[in-house]
């Protein structure tokens, strides 16, 4: 890499972090989360509103590769995070009303998306239209579990029976999600693939029966009482998943599935302990890298050439996504009874989509199921989607105010991988007087949340 590159890609990132912050902290202004200011950074340095000429100076061909090595790594701590955010004890006491939810959640809008995928397919043919109806289904059905829980905690919802049901329900719904965009790409990549993606059964195994080492591995040092990991063991975790994204690339699918499984099978009882150091660490990182995945996502999206068909299939999308995700999901939880108002709330919360809907359009593209026109309407429907969930819930709570007789719960609270750990002032800035609570016990003042 020559002086000239260095130099242009530590502009690149210095003008992607300062234009990212800047309008993620105006969309925590105006009610939305900080993500939603930090994918519309990413479209506007796009050649959307500045053309093809200022894209291509900014990020030219022989810079975009670093910048997405970057964003890379950045996804794949994140998704890390993501997997070991999943706890199970979230289910007890409420398994079968989160059942209920994630079921319609994912059920519905699924079939109205397959239907969407073959009124698309007139537009946007592709060479695999099995795998595209099945990946627009997928697109349309999946919510992005922390941008839930950051919405939780700002509407004071994070210790009622409707966030406890919600975050269940997000994340058996990002279980199925993963899952099933993990046989996608291996129905896309080919039928000399397959072994290769086989090769995930033995793999997951082997995670789980590596459990007791990694058990230990997290437990504290002789004579260190229950003071946090030090640097080795939270370097071994961040190694480990590094290393788990690399496995499941090597097999032919995409490095999000490694990260992802490795934070879902570390071993709860010893996490936990050190759970809110791994959060610090880590976020620091993603903080500075999450944004540069939105550029690098941004720059595909060109909305220059959308004319009255593309207005059109715009429309489709925004229904199918937002009518199938809260008719699915209201449906499911007032089928195992929960109450009317709830059910509304949590069908509101179970729309937003954010930085997980686009790690998953990105997959999409690189398997070449969905071309550029198709790309950028589909982030579109996740900016609006994710912008869409505050006035959503502001409109039923209007209508239905008395949520305050919800019994209170205690589920955990998720702090955004690209901030600062509860209690731990962000980079820059000095600690308050007090620490900061968690998000279950102080809604609305935990950092944000993708």
């Amino acid at each position: 890499m020559t002086s000239h590159h260095t130099q242009l890609l530590l502009l690149d990132l210095a003008l992607i972090i300062a234009l990212a912050r800047g309008l993620g902290a105006l969309a925590r202004r105006v009610g939305q989360p900080p993500v939603v200011g930090e994918i519309l950074a990413g479209v506007l340095l796009g050649p959307t509103l500045f053309g093809d000429l200022l894209t291509d100076h900014l990020f030219p061909a022989d810079v975009r590769p670093l910048l997405t090595a970057l964003a890379d790594i950045g996804v794949a701590l994140f998704m890390f995070v993501v997997g070991l955010e999943l706890e199970h004890r979230l289910l007890r006491g409420r398994a079968r009303v989160s059942a209920g939810a994630a079921l319609g959640s994912t059920l519905v809008p699924f079939v109205l998306g397959t239907g969407l995928a073959l009124y698309l397919l007139r537009g946007h043919g592709t060479g695999q239209r099995a795998a595209f109806v099945v990946f627009m289904g997928l697109a349309v059905s999946v919510t992005a579990f922390p941008v839930l829980a950051r919405i939780l905690a700002d509407r004071g919802l994070s210790r009622t029976e409707t966030g406890a049901v919600a975050l269940a329900a997000a994340a058996l719904v990002d279980v199925v999600a993963w899952t099933a965009l993990a046989g996608v790409q291996a129905v896309a990549g080919g039928a000399g693939d397959y072994w290769r993606v086989a090769l995930i059964v033995p793999f997951t195994a082997l995670l789980v029966a590596a459990r007791p080492l990694l058990r230990r591995l997290l437990a504290p040092a002789a004579g260190g009482g229950a003071a946090g990991p030090g640097a080795h063991r939270l370097g071994a975790l961040v190694v480990g998943a590094l290393l788990c994204a690399a496995a499941t690339e090597a097999m032919g699918m995409h490095y999000i599935f490694g990260a992802f499984l490795f934070g879902a099978v570390l071993p709860r009882d010893a996490v936990a302990p050190v759970r809110d150091a791994i959060r610090e660490r880590t976020g620091h990182v993603t903080s500075l890298l999450l944004p540069v995945y939105f550029v690098v996502a941004g720059l595909d999206v060109d909305l220059r050439g959308v004319g009255p068909g593309g207005l059109a299939d715009l429309g489709a999308i925004l229904l199918v996504a937002v009518a199938g995700k809260f008719c699915g999901t209201y449906a499911g939880a007032r089928s195992q009874g929960l109450a009317p108002a709830a059910a509304g709330r949590l069908a509101a919360l179970m729309n937003t989509r954010g930085l997980t809907e686009l790690v998953i359009l990105g997959v999409g593209l690189q398997l070449g199921l969905l071309d550029q026109g198709l790309y950028s309407l589909l982030v579109v429907m996740a900016l609006a989607t994710t912008a869409m969930t505050g006035p959503a819930l502001s409109l039923i709570d209007r209508r239905a105010p008395a949520r305050a007789t919800e019994p209170e719960h205690e589920p955990p609270g998720v702090p955004e991988p690209g901030r600062a750990a509860p209690g731990v002032p962000e980079p820059g800035r000095e600690a308050p007087g007090a620490p900061v609570p968690a998000v279950a016990s102080a809604p609305g003042r935990t950092g944000s949340l993708r």
